[in-house]
């Protein structure tokens, strides 16, 4: 680790109330005292205690370059747990540059994107997991993942992967004991013992996995997809949502030919939202192809919209698509309820009783909710917002557990860890002897390792800091 002084602005480069100016390092108070002119008298930052607030004026060779007030902290109760100097200065653009120029002219270097909280992990003031807390909280587009990264920023996981390592290394240390001073260390009855243990840790790791889809749902947006036959009011609906036109709309069906991504928060649930081309058999390649991507959307989709026209008939191409899409979340949307009406919520539900039986059993339609809109009169956007927030928090789609795994990089570490321990079973099935099982066990322990820094190597740090912005 580099022992120099670094610094960066710490927020927004715009024309705003303050600017701050962070430095940190060995140097950091030294280097602000050279630009720093107290307004009380023969005083001087070296001299100043630890988390107090200075104001004055900020020179180079004597010419004043603003008026500011200046933090000093001092390590280790910092957030690099190294010396922290921060320069509030006005807010324009040219004079916050001109005060970071000024401090890298005293002799600190321009701080690389993410390195103060590089820094803050290098130091042990905070694991990896909290350190990627951190960029979650400023990439944060909706409430629920702003909750779960302050959670994460406070150690929840860290303490689950702490206590995981902890038990596995007792059992390591205890079987290495035993093979290395077998007359005075046991090891009869362990592989009973160690089982048992083995099928609590992998029921923890099974329960932080188990938060992953909801994890992926929360970071991403709920994968919703509006589905449909050409001209039933998919885009409108789209446009609707999103309180503006964002998508075109004509009478003229197959007008949509690709898909259409939004991502909005609605009704605090954050939708990755996706428009596609009507759902027909067509001699169109270009629309065929928007088709074709419409049904791969649907596969994928963790919710449907299926919009249906219930100012005409059921036909053919509606049952289809239903048939297609049976098993997924699904809300089933009659738009044009402003027209005479020919499809009710009863008859649809009559047909989707028919469709999605199972033997007789309709036990799928849990899954699947139907109301009436109209996207031209932009009526019924809160019993949609109702459906979706009541399968979002009533169904599978639970977001507050205290512990939910955001990160792929975290769960790939789980299901490793996992595979690891699933092989000191297999060991164990087959009576193989206990040092096979200390190799696996500390395969599990490294990757465990791996979530909160313990056992990671300086590239993967280096890459995972690069995402953070300039000055955090």
């Amino acid at each position: 680790m580099d022992n120099d002084t670094i610094a960066a602005i710490a927020t927004g480069l715009s024309n705003a109330g303050i600017s701050i100016i962070r430095i940190s390092g060995t140097e950091a108070i030294q280097i602000a005292d050279r630009l720093f002119y107290a307004k009380k008298e023969n005083f001087h930052l070296k001299e100043a205690k630890s988390h107090t607030l200075h104001y004055g004026i900020l020179k180079e060779n004597q010419i004043p370059l603003d008026e500011v007030l200046v933090s000093v902290m001092r390590s280790p109760n910092t957030y690099t747990r190294e010396d922290v100097v921060e320069i509030n200065c006005h807010g324009g653009i040219i004079v916050t540059k001109k005060v970071l120029d000024a401090v890298i002219r005293c002799g600190a270097r321009l701080a690389e994107p993410g390195e103060f909280t590089k820094r803050a992990f290098l130091n042990g003031r905070i694991d990896l997991s909290q350190a990627e807390a951190v960029i979650d909280i400023i990439q944060a587009k909706n409430n629920m993942e702003l909750e779960n990264s302050v959670r994460q920023l406070n150690g929840n996981i860290n303490k689950e992967i702490m206590q995981l390592r902890e038990q596995i290394l007792l059992d390591m240390a205890f079987i290495e004991a035993a093979l290395d001073d077998p007359e005075h260390i046991s090891l009869d009855g362990f592989t009973e013992k160690l089982e048992e243990n083995l099928s609590n840790w992998k029921y923890r790791l099974r329960k932080l996995l188990s938060t992953a889809e909801n994890g992926r749902r929360i970071k991403e947006g709920l994968r919703t997809v509006i589905l449909g036959k050409p001209n039933t009011g998919k885009s409108s609906l789209l446009n609707m949502i999103l309180g503006e036109n964002r998508a075109i709309v004509t009478d003229i069906a197959g007008t949509t030919r690709d898909t259409l991504e939004e991502y909005i928060t609605f009704n605090g649930i954050p939708l990755n939202i996706v428009d596609t081309a009507g759902i027909r058999w067509t001699k169109d390649v270009v629309e065929r192809i928007g088709v074709d991507k419409a049904r791969q959307a649907a596969v994928e989709a963790d919710l449907i919209l299926l919009v249906v026209d219930s100012s005409v008939a059921l036909d053919d191409g509606d049952k289809e698509i239903l048939r297609e899409v049976k098993g997924k979340r699904i809300i089933v949307i009659l738009n044009k309820s402003d027209l005479p009406v020919k499809v009710t919520e009863t008859d649809m539900n009559s047909v989707l009783a028919q469709i999605w039986s199972d033997n007789g059993k309709a036990s799928s339609l849990s899954m699947i909710e139907v109301i009436s809109i109209s996207a031209k009169e932009a009526t019924g956007l809160e019993k949609l917002e109702q459906k979706i927030t009541e399968m979002f928090f009533d169904g599978e789609l639970v977001f507050h557990e205290d512990i939910c795994v955001t990160n792929a990089r975290h769960r790939y570490a789980l299901e490793r860890a996992e595979k690891s321990l699933e092989q000191v079973m297999e060991s164990i099935r087959m009576g193989m002897s206990e040092d096979f099982y200390s190799i696996d066990l500390m395969d599990a322990y490294r990757e465990l390792g791996t979530i909160i820094g313990e056992e990671v190597d300086e590239d993967l740090v280096n890459t995972i800091f690069k995402e953070f912005c300039m000055g955090k």
